[in-house]
């Protein structure tokens, strides 16, 4: 743009000189006014000319620049327009993942309700423990092995001596009071047969091996379900689990 000002500033400035010669050439002689008037009139013409090409070129770039800022709002707007459509569904999969959550939760909580009603229903309820009918042993030096360390630990949960009888009958079906009983398809372990057998580690590290860490547990199981063991064999004899 400066260069062609340049040279259209030199052209002008040719083109004055020029008329102010043909000008000053008037009053040179009579027999030379109409050539330098024709003169002055072609050169004339030719500023005119350039002046034209000036406003024409001018025209032209600021018809380019219009079109560069309307190119460059264009794209603007498009990537606005992919954000706010990107965030958008970033929203949806975050309210998707949380109404799976909450979904979960619910049939988690609705699970467990019934189970619990469904132990109330099969004896769970204290006010209806079926009390075992057999014989009942007079201490826990009856017995020998896991079934001593099961009565004792029994015994110091608070429950009574007669409650034993349900507890070995609940415990031999299960696992025959093995401390290393695991049911292969299920995964259920030790003497309770917990399910996954990993539950026995809140009563210590040692439950693979140890059988007084794994009865502590299904102790603790079985009072806060079943609230005695005789409930739970009792819901075990319905239903063949506890």
């Amino acid at each position: 743009m400066n260069r062609l000002w340049s040279r259209v500033g030199v052209r002008v400035t040719a083109v004055g000189l020029l008329v102010a010669g043909a000008t000053g050439g008037v009053y040179l002689g009579q027999d030379q006014d109409q050539p330098r008037s024709a003169e002055a009139s072609v050169v004339a013409q030719v500023a005119a000319d350039e002046t034209q090409l000036l406003k024409q070129r001018q025209s032209e770039h600021a018809a380019a620049r219009a079109f560069q800022r309307q190119a460059e709002g264009n794209a603007a707007e498009k990537a606005a327009t992919a954000a706010k459509a990107a965030a958008g569904k970033a929203r949806q999969a975050e309210q998707k993942v949380i109404a799976q959550k909450k979904a979960a939760a619910e049939a988690a909580a609705k699970k467990k309700a019934e189970e619990e009603a469904a132990a109330k229903e099969s004896g769970g309820d204290s006010g209806s423990t079926p009390e075992f009918d057999g014989d009942i042993p007079a201490s826990c030096n009856e017995f020998s092995g896991n079934r001593a360390i099961g009565c004792t630990l029994m015994l110091k949960a608070g429950f009574e001596i007669s409650q034993f009888s349900c507890l070995e009958k609940l415990w031999k079906k299960e696992s025959g009071w093995n401390e290393k009983a695991e049911n292969k398809s299920s995964g259920a372990y030790g003497i309770p047969q917990a399910l996954p057998g990993s539950k026995m580690k809140s009563s210590g590290s040692d439950w693979k091996t140890n059988p007084a860490t794994q009865i502590d547990w299904g102790l603790g199981y079985i009072e806060g379900r079943y609230n005695t063991p005789c409930a739970a064999w009792g819901h075990s004899q319905d239903v063949g689990w506890y």
